[in-house]
């Protein structure tokens, strides 16, 4: 008896009209760096277009969990019916965490959709010599495999990235 996993399917790309949803997080990443937070922004977004929800990372504090990601399923569950989580889509700076991700997956908010991946910010942090954190960073599909991702934006990736950078004391090379 084989207990091999079938393969997860890869993320898709993002689309155009992801874009400026993706733009708005890194906008409100750079906010949580500015206010001395780790540079995470996410939104809620209805099928309609209309943004229903916005935050951005706030661990300064010293509660880890106040995830931009995790507070829109929190919100999601209170305001949304299960069909309309379902139809919405989470667009986000970076890929959820597994705490994230285990939310977005019980609460059932349907598609995420990123601009930087686990795979390029774990990638980043060891290039610079920063620890990995207390939980492992796994991709959104392999703790909620059933949620559609889409990521990430090359488009945002040298914006992302500096922004980690500058949230860690790392100068990168200019030109």
């Amino acid at each position: 008896m084989s207990t091999s996993q079938p393969p997860r399917p890869r993320a898709a790309a993002p689309t155009a009209a992801d874009l400026p949803f993706l733009r708005r997080c890194v906008e409100l990443a750079r906010e949580a760096l500015d206010a001395g937070d780790e540079p995470f922004g996410s939104l809620l977004v209805d099928p309609a277009g209309e943004v229903r929800f916005a935050d951005r990372n706030r661990v300064r504090d010293g509660d880890a969990t106040r995830h931009p990601e995790f507070e829109i399923a929190r919100w999601a569950a209170a305001h949304l019916s299960p069909e309309a989580r379902a139809a919405s889509t989470v667009y986000t700076s970076g890929e959820h965490c597994p705490m994230c991700a285990a939310a977005h997956g019980w609460v059932g908010l349907g598609r995420i959709v990123y601009a930087a991946s686990t795979a390029q910010l774990s990638a980043w942090l060891a290039e610079w010599g920063v620890a990995a954190g207390p939980v492992a960073p796994l991709p959104v599909q392999e703790v909620a495999p059933g949620v559609p991702v889409a990521g990430p934006a090359p488009e945002l990736t040298a914006e992302i990235r500096a922004l980690h950078a500058r949230a860690r004391g790392i100068a990168l090379p200019t030109g």
